[in-house]
């Protein structure tokens, strides 16, 4: 799965690899049937500041959810780096 930029979309809207925000993090949660989100990131852990309460974390799996406020992040198995991480928004939580 590392460097995937597999075209498993499943409808409009379902982003892909390159996507921003809210769809990238659905892209990535959804890739594999699921089998992505949880998997310690190839690159290892990036520690950024929450893009929604801006408190210091580690993400250590390819879809994390901050400690603080609960925003979810994830980054692309193909390019995971702190500056590739996208937020889901405020309001976003996962299934």
């Amino acid at each position: 799965m590392s460097g995937c930029g597999c075209n498993t979309n499943s409808g409009a809207g379902a982003g892909g690899p390159f996507s921003k925000g809210k769809e990238l993090v659905e892209f990535v949660y959804n890739a594999h049937d699921g089998g992505v989100r949880d998997q310690p990131i190839s690159a290892g852990a990036i520690e950024l500041n929450c893009h929604g309460c801006d408190t210091l974390f580690t993400m250590a799996t390819y879809v994390s959810s901050c400690p603080h406020c609960g925003g979810v992040h994830a980054v692309a198995p193909m390019n995971p780096s702190a500056e590739n991480v996208q937020f889901a928004g405020k309001d976003f939580t996962l299934p």
